[in-house]
């Protein structure tokens, strides 16, 4: 029953963490379109962002200690290189390949799992990525536009490179005998974003009379200052801190799939709010995320059995080994709350492996 409530748990958090990041380019493209550049559209919601997570960085100061090679890997990666590759891209390429190649890191972080951890990964798992990625292909109507630009891939397959790094410093915050508070975390990986982006961005050249004005929403004029506020407090906070916790209670490659909604709740938001229609390809492709995204976490086993199939070596890695892979409470990341300590049980691994 824990272990079910507790991937019950982490599921909804990736789900809130996709709304929350999907809702971004909603509010941000109204102030693109009103003279901000995006980079520092990016800048301000970072160093927003990082602005109110300050008392919490102040209340975690020991992590600077404890964990910096942690932090400054978060703020680099998961903060600063995702946005910076992510809109260095999109100029040079259209924006739907973009958004594809970004989210291969869900593909990305199954590779990751399986050739450097090397932790056996799940068919399921691998199943509802081809999915996801397959679905997201409709969702943004890739084959639209389609040029080949090499240094613009690059850029993308860069963003995606930097969503694995998200996924996985998120995972290894929690999967330690001394874990790092997700919170600490976020709110130093958004400091140590915010120095990186005020380099890149520049922002003493932005327009700041646009921040006092309105921009258009599909007719309808929304305060400047309003939309900034929803992509720090809601894009950028909330979205980081449920991503992050979501992370530690399922696993990196199944948050990974839940994850690509982002774009289906991009799309959709952009519909309503902004006026930007559906085509029927973009729907069947939105239901085709939500069914690889489905298939992804079901995988999980609801039970969590430990101890191996007798007699057998192979067992022992079907029946332990994968675990951890297809993610929830029985992976390494969740150990301690199902009760069970990550180190102990990969003594008792290695020990009947070894054993004569």
């Amino acid at each position: 029953m824990h272990a079910s409530q507790g991937r019950s748990a982490g599921l909804g958090l990736a789900l809130a963490s996709a709304f929350a990041f999907g809702g971004s380019g909603v509010a941000a493209k109204p102030l693109i379109e009103a003279g901000l550049d995006p980079l520092h559209v990016v800048w301000l919601r970072v160093a927003g962002a990082a602005l109110v997570m300050l008392p919490v960085a102040w209340r975690h100061r020991d992590l600077l200690r404890r964990k910096p090679a942690l932090l400054a890997g978060f703020g680099l990666l998961a903060v600063a290189g995702v946005q910076a590759f992510y809109f260095a891209s999109i100029s040079r390429i259209p924006v739907g390949v973009a958004l594809l190649v970004e989210y291969l890191a869900p593909a990305l972080v199954l590779g990751w799992v399986r050739c450097v951890q090397r932790r056996p990964v799940t068919r399921a798992a691998a199943l509802g990525v081809v999915l996801a990625v397959g679905g997201l292909a409709c969702v943004v109507q890739v084959w639209s536009g389609l040029s080949f630009d090499l240094l613009g891939l690059l850029l993308a397959l860069g963003a995606a490179c930097c969503q694995v790094g998200y996924f996985v410093l998120s995972d290894q915050g929690g999967d330690e005998s001394d874990p790092a508070d997700p919170l600490g975390v976020i709110a130093y990986g958004l400091l140590f974003g915010a120095l990186v982006l005020t380099v890149v961005a520049r922002p003493w050249g932005m327009e700041w009379s646009v921040l006092g004005g309105t921009a258009d929403m599909n007719g309808t004029e929304a305060p400047a200052w309003l939309l900034i506020g929803w992509i720090v407090l809601i894009a950028t906070v909330l979205a980081y801190v449920t991503g992050v916790i979501s992370v530690r209670r399922l696993s990196p490659q199944v948050a990974g799939v839940v994850a690509c909604l982002e774009a289906v709740v991009a799309t959709v938001l952009a519909w309503v709010l902004l006026g930007e229609h559906l085509a029927a390809p973009q729907i069947i492709g939105g239901a085709v995320v939500l069914v690889g995204a489905f298939i992804a976490q079901s995988s999980t086993p609801k039970a969590a059995p430990v101890d191996p199939v007798a007699g057998s070596e192979a067992g022992s890695e079907a029946g332990s080994g994968a675990e951890p892979v297809a993610g929830s409470e029985a992976g390494s990341h969740a150990g301690s709350e199902a009760g069970a300590e990550p180190d102990a049980r990969e003594g008792e691994l290695s020990a009947r492996r070894t054993a004569p």
